[in-house]
């Protein structure tokens, strides 16, 4: 058995008339994140981990945005995708661990409920998940209120 590790990346502009969806969670804000699908970048960044702990390309190679398919597509629909097709690869998802940036909203309310959302998508337990917030403090895109940005790390184990 061998252990693979992959990091994900994702951020999105945040604009006005969109929903904000983090790990599968719409937050209570006055605007939401633009992209192709629903723009959950934690999810994004999740799929990517998996996918670079895989060897298996990214998320845009899989699910492009040029794809009409995956217009307004769930991303946590896109998750259980990965998720599956790891497993018929004989992958094995041992810990995700993940770090949203953002200024506002605060995530600390729905952290829980987050994590759960992942797991569930991840079909792991809540254990196996972590979700930590930080800010921008101020510089950057994310310290200016204008987007959102995501990392995370996925331990897989291979036959």
């Amino acid at each position: 058995m061998s252990v693979r590790t992959g990091i994900g990346w994702d951020s999105h502009r945040l604009v006005e008339g969109r929903r904000l969806v983090l790990g599968g969670v719409e937050l209570e804000y006055e605007r939401g994140l633009q992209g192709h699908s629903d723009a959950d970048v934690l999810t994004h960044a999740v799929i990517d981990a998996l996918l670079g702990a895989a060897g298996l390309d990214d998320i845009g190679q899989h699910f492009p945005d040029t794809d009409e398919r995956f217009k307004d597509a769930d991303s946590m629909e896109l998750l259980r995708l990965v998720v599956a097709f790891l497993a018929t690869e004989g992958f094995t998802i041992e810990h995700v661990d993940t770090t949203v940036v953002m200024e506002r909203p605060k995530l600390s309310p729905q952290r829980d409920a987050i994590r759960a959302s992942l797991a569930a998508g991840l079909d792991v337990e809540a254990g196996r998940v972590n979700v930590k917030a930080s800010t921008g403090e101020g510089l950057g895109f994310v310290g200016r209120g204008e987007g959102v940005a995501a990392l995370a790390v996925a331990t897989l184990t291979a036959p």
